[in-house]
């Protein structure tokens, strides 16, 4: 077991690169991570990561034996999923990637604990495309759609942008009439977390989105939650997707603006690996989600 473990912590620090999100990830300490790597170094007898002060980076020979290691843990989960199958009842630990989409999965994933509880969730948030199959994922939500051929996928339901702004705001700075209208307004951007670049605007014509090119900015975060509470806050315009204002759009805190001009839109998807049997927690899981992720979701414009 101590084995199997230490090949465990080793693939972790191979997609990681880092000691320290190693142990974050595993629930164990930076220290504990790097003595399992060492011990495993040891015992195979050679090095399989270079180490630097700031990151870790596989060796030739960690290559070769990084691909090994994913066969030798990918046949033990096949032969539990195989097990679990058996017995036809859900159970084990179920790894999960989750759009950052300003807490929308959390209402579905805490009623799925609750009728699951058999069930151990391993939830990775993040605004990246991730590779479901290389990186270890039994499923995934993401607001995209489908490009991979080895993937399965189901549509859950589709969201849309909305620019809003906080009625105390337009108070003081008048309401925008058309796309051009916004330079002389606070606008608040999100920075996409892996590419490091601004979202843009999804205005309609060309000209539009040239005007959106030149947006004043007011402020730039990398989290939804904070961009909607700033927001609320009346401290300038922003562009969200219609789940994350609804609810302060129906309550009066955020008034929708230029829905006219805007296009884009997008649906997520419930995706897993389609080479293996599907195991019984991932059937549940996604039916689960299919039944229950869309009631946070709005089927109908938001004003």
């Amino acid at each position: 077991m101590e084995t199997l473990s230490g090949l465990g912590i080793f693939v972790e620090t191979a997609q990681t690169q880092s000691f320290i999100a190693t142990g974050r990830q595993m629930g164990i300490s930076a220290s504990a991570v790097s003595k399992s790597i060492s011990r495993l170094e040891e015992r195979v007898g050679v090095r399989l990561f270079q180490r630097s002060t700031r990151t870790v980076r596989l060796t030739s020979e960690g290559e070769v034996f990084l691909e090994r290691c994913k066969r030798i843990l990918d046949e033990i989960q096949a032969a539990e999923d195989d097990l679990s199958a058996m017995t036809q009842f859900p159970r084990g630990r179920l790894k999960v990637g989750l759009a950052l989409a300003a807490g929308l999965p959390l209402p579905a994933i805490s009623a799925f604990m609750e009728s699951f509880p058999e069930i151990e969730l391993d939830l990775d948030f993040t605004d990246r495309l991730v590779d479901v199959i290389d990186e270890g994922f039994d499923v995934v939500i993401r607001g995209s759609d489908l490009s991979d051929s080895r993937l399965m996928s189901r549509p859950l339901r589709p969201y849309r942008p909305c620019i809003v702004a906080a009625p105390s705001y337009l108070e003081k700075k008048g309401t925008p009439g058309k796309p051009a209208d916004l330079v002389n307004h606070a606008c608040l951007h999100y920075r996409w977390r892996n590419s490091g670049k601004l979202y843009q605007w999804p205005f309609k014509k060309k000209s539009l989105k040239d005007a959106a090119g030149t947006l004043p900015i007011a402020m730039v975060c990398s989290d939804i939650e904070a961009l909607l509470y700033l927001a609320k806050a009346g401290r300038g315009v922003a562009c969200l997707p219609d789940f994350a204002v609804k609810d302060a759009i129906a309550h009066g805190r955020l008034m929708p603006l230029l829905d006219s001009h805007l296009t884009g839109g997008n649906t997520f998807h419930i995706v897993w690996p389609s080479s293996r049997q599907m195991a019984p927690k991932v059937r549940v899981f996604v039916d689960f989600m299919v039944e229950h992720f869309a009631a946070g979701l709005v089927t109908e414009k938001a004003h």
